[in-house]
């Protein structure tokens, strides 16, 4: 198992909040912070050189923890920050912050999820693909 050090976002994902996003109180709904962790994990994943996914292997949502440190507004910019926590055998664990794009000192959210690695026809978890840990083994 290796632990990276370098504090360095791994990648940097700029969203942009949706009307849709709002919830009866007028800020971003609790769950749409999944789906913008969700947009800068895949945005990551699909610039990394080297296969990531393929028929026996893909990455599954294993954990995720998420703290939520001020409501987000409409409209708004925003910057997914994604570090390397741990890299496992078959598992990345990714910390997060999720800040506005205009000041980045203003912190939405923060913490982590955990991806394993599986073959989807077992059902088992699989070796982490080199190109993933390489990626994030910076």
């Amino acid at each position: 198992m290796s632990q990276p050090t370098d504090d360095a976002p791994l990648f940097v994902a700029e969203l942009a909040v949706r009307w849709r996003d709002l919830d009866a109180f007028n800020h971003v709904n609790n769950s749409s912070y999944l789906t913008y962790l969700e947009e800068a994990r895949l945005q990551w994943l699909g610039q990394i050189r080297g296969p990531w996914f393929d028929d026996a292997a893909m990455p599954v949502l294993a954990a995720s923890e998420l703290n939520y440190r001020l409501p987000i507004a409409w409209p708004a910019t925003l910057q997914v920050e994604l570090r390397c926590e741990r890299l496992g055998n078959s598992s990345l664990t990714l910390a997060h912050r999720i800040v506005d794009a205009a000041d980045p000192a203003r912190l939405y959210s923060d913490g982590r999820v955990v991806l394993v690695w599986m073959n989807p026809l077992t059902g088992r978890a699989v070796a982490l693909p080199a190109a993933v840990r390489s990626a994030a083994d910076r």
